[in-house]
């Protein structure tokens, strides 16, 4: 989707390429993931993103900073309890709706 977007946005300009795609992705899914508490991807897979200790939303700085470490490719590293490094420094969990 960031790809088509972009490409709308940045056709036939030297802008067009792998960051400008990274920027779409990063305001697509922080947007999305703090209205409503899931990402397009994530809607689709019947997944939200909730507060791990209370179950409700999450504050949009708190989906900011996760938003920012996933671009990082900081999720890879998961815990024991299968939340990615990303969930754990925003206090947050992906469970199924």
């Amino acid at each position: 989707m960031s790809s088509i977007v972009s490409g709308f946005i940045f056709a036939g300009s030297l802008g067009h390429g792998q960051f400008a795609r990274l920027g779409i992705f990063f305001i697509e899914v922080w947007i999305l993931t703090a209205l409503t508490q899931a990402s397009a991807g994530q809607r689709i897979m019947k997944l939200k993103v909730v507060d791990f200790q209370s179950g409700e939303l999450v504050a949009p700085l708190k989906v900011l900073l996760r938003t920012f470490l996933i671009c990082l490719v900081i999720p890879a590293v998961f815990s024991k309890d299968g939340r990615g490094l990303h969930d754990h420094l925003a206090n947050s969990i992906v469970i199924k709706v």
